[in-house]
């Protein structure tokens, strides 16, 4: 990670999956970010909804999660994750990052819960999970560029 705060405006972060990746978009002026929507991934990704998310937003870095190991390792779907990376710096000719991800998916779920007993969410909204994860691993990632540069 570099040791700068990342350009002013949007980044899209993506929580890879080989059937779905969810996708959040974070500020860098207030260091928050959304969750978007989940995209389809059969044999590749779908990449004319992430062309239309790019061209919607017009971020400024990409943030790819990394799915590591419970010792920080790389997995399978960390490398996978890491090709996905370099499609998408190919493809925009932005910069892309990558953020350790591997809580983010049992904090989405947690949150769901709680919103679901709030009854904010419904159980067809399931689908944002991975949209969910990726705005929290997003939330991290921007906070803590945000704390390394005050």
């Amino acid at each position: 990670m570099p040791d700068t705060a990342p350009p002013r405006g949007y980044i899209l972060g993506f929580d890879f999956g080989f059937r779905r990746i969810g996708v959040a978009v974070g500020q860098t002026a207030t260091y928050t970010a959304s969750s978007l929507e989940t995209v389809s991934h059969g044999k590749s990704p779908d990449w004319s909804a992430i062309d239309r998310l790019v061209g919607d937003w017009k971020p400024t870095t990409l943030l790819v999660g990394l799915p590591l190991g419970a010792e920080g390792e790389e997995t399978d779907m960390s490398r996978a994750a890491r090709r996905f990376g370099d499609a998408l710096k190919k493809r925009y000719s932005l910069e892309v990052e990558f953020a350790d991800e591997r809580f983010s998916s049992t904090a989405a779920a947690s949150r769901f819960v709680e919103l679901r007993a709030s009854g904010n969410l419904r159980r067809k909204d399931a689908s944002q999970l991975d949209a969910m994860a990726a705005q929290i691993f997003l939330e991290n990632w921007l906070q803590s560029h945000h704390d390394k540069n005050t």
